[in-house]
């Protein structure tokens, strides 16, 4: 691995592009430290505190401890993410959408710029409520005892801030991307996840190691150590997962020449939807718990009892073990998004078609529509594989959460987002150094 970083800062471009990458990050880490003009962060820590862990731990993960201080860089990289799955989506549902996606390069950045523009609405949209959410409940600085004007412009200020901040993630992922090393967005996601783990880890060793008899300590850090690194293992082993599926051109004539007999495959991930079910599942049950917090309800009766079947901080205790069934339901929900994802991202029939058009087929299994029907067989079974390894992942935290009472702001959806971000970007970095003949980092 040394070895390795030595050649890679050999190499004066991809040199330079860590630098450039490792800057930007700096940028980002320092613009999470500065607050948001006319917002108490005294005030805000007071309520972020008695909120429960399960309802913005993970959201307060992925802004890097930003929506904690409620700094201009509270919103995160969210809206932009948000964004790009809305317009996922709307590429399936509308063919305008669907035809700029298949002109190409052009057609690419039309979307990209379409996306700039979601993701400023959404960021405009989020900002608003919650400057008007916190502000009724007195945390941003005079609020009530404001006259209309004065108020207006308090909130506006807040607004412009929070959304200014998150289009400029946005334009800081996409330098990365372009002048950096890896994917932008995904790297500036990763480096905020980072930032609060050793906060996390430290609150569990208070609370499990420091202070206890040795064996106790001993054995609690081994348990903390192999959960995480079992959860690392298998993200790995499902992010890596493919099923491959044999593909045979029969041999054609084109001019004077024989073209074609090659065999190759069709790559199918076993985690083909990524982390998207959890998020998806995530954000649906959350969502309630959020508004509810915004407008400041701490009523009793079936809404309070409906919003702590939604919580993840009332799961698997215990004392109160009725409110695991949220648990279960959100098992569900990750199974079926899982399904749902995979089927708006790659569709069986369209491949089946392809093939039978350019004279490929799969051995043993005719063209056309036995093709698309083996296709969609195969890819039943191998994403509810990776959707139960997803659900494991995804669960395990909360399990020792509950039993154990732990409160961190990581989980398995944080470990399933740097795992995938740090072996992709690994790769990237190999396949540079492979092009200058240099041994990479996955070298066996």
């Amino acid at each position: 691995m040394l070895t390795t970083l030595k050649n890679a800062f050999k190499i004066r471009e991809l040199r330079n592009k860590i630098f450039f990458t490792f800057a930007m990050l700096v940028v980002i880490r320092i613009g999470s430290q500065l607050p948001t003009p006319g917002v108490s962060t005294s005030f805000f820590k007071d309520w972020f505190a008695n909120q429960t862990a399960g309802t913005f731990g993970f959201f307060d993960a992925i802004t890097g401890g930003s929506f904690e201080n409620m700094s201009i860089l509270a919103l995160g990289i969210t809206p932009y993410i948000t964004s790009s799955i809305i317009m996922q989506l709307l590429t399936i549902a509308i063919p305008k959408l669907e035809e700029m996606q298949r002109d190409g390069e052009d057609g690419r950045k039309k979307i990209a710029s379409i996306t700039r523009y979601v993701t400023v609405a959404l960021a405009l949209i989020q900002s608003a409520l919650m400057a008007i959410g916190f502000g009724r409940q007195g945390y941003i600085d005079g609020y009530t005892s404001m006259t209309g004007g004065a108020r207006a412009l308090s909130i506006i200020t807040v607004v412009a801030t929070l959304t200014a901040g998150s289009a400029f993630l946005m334009w800081v992922g996409e330098r990365i991307t372009e002048s950096g090393i890896g994917n932008g967005i995904s790297i500036v996601l990763v480096i905020n996840i980072i930032s609060r783990l050793p906060n996390d880890l430290g609150n569990l060793f208070e609370q499990f190691v420091f202070g206890k008899a040795p064996a106790t300590s001993v054995l609690a850090a081994f348990i903390i150590f192999a959960i995480i690194v079992g959860m690392v293992v298998l993200v790995i082993i499902l992010n890596d997962g493919v099923r491959k599926i044999p593909v045979q051109y029969a041999n054609k004539v084109q001019g004077r020449k024989m073209v074609g007999g090659q065999t190759t495959n069709i790559p199918l991930k076993v985690n083909t939807a990524g982390v998207i079910p959890v998020i998806f599942a995530q954000s649906i049950l959350q969502t309630p718990i959020i508004i509810s917090s915004f407008v400041g309800y701490k009523g009793t009766g079936v809404w309070s009892e409906i919003l702590k079947y939604l919580n993840s901080s009332y799961w698997c205790r215990p004392e109160q073990i009725k409110y695991s069934v949220g648990l279960l339901a959100y098992m569900v929900m990750i199974i079926l998004f899982a399904y749902f994802y995979t089927s708006i991202t790659f569709n069986p029939l369209m491949v089946a078609d392809n093939m039978k058009k350019q004279g490929g087929f799969i051995p043993g299994i005719r063209p056309g529509k036995p093709t698309s029907d083996y296709l969609n067989g195969v890819l039943n079974y191998i994403v509810f594989v990776g959707a139960v390894g997803l659900m494991i992942i995804a669960v395990i935290p909360y399990i020792f959460s509950g039993v154990f009472n732990a409160s961190v702001s990581f989980g398995g959806t944080s470990l399933i987002i740097i795992v995938s971000v740090v072996l992709e970007t690994v790769k990237q970095v190999e396949s540079q150094m492979l092009v200058r003949n240099y041994k990479g980092f996955l070298e066996k």
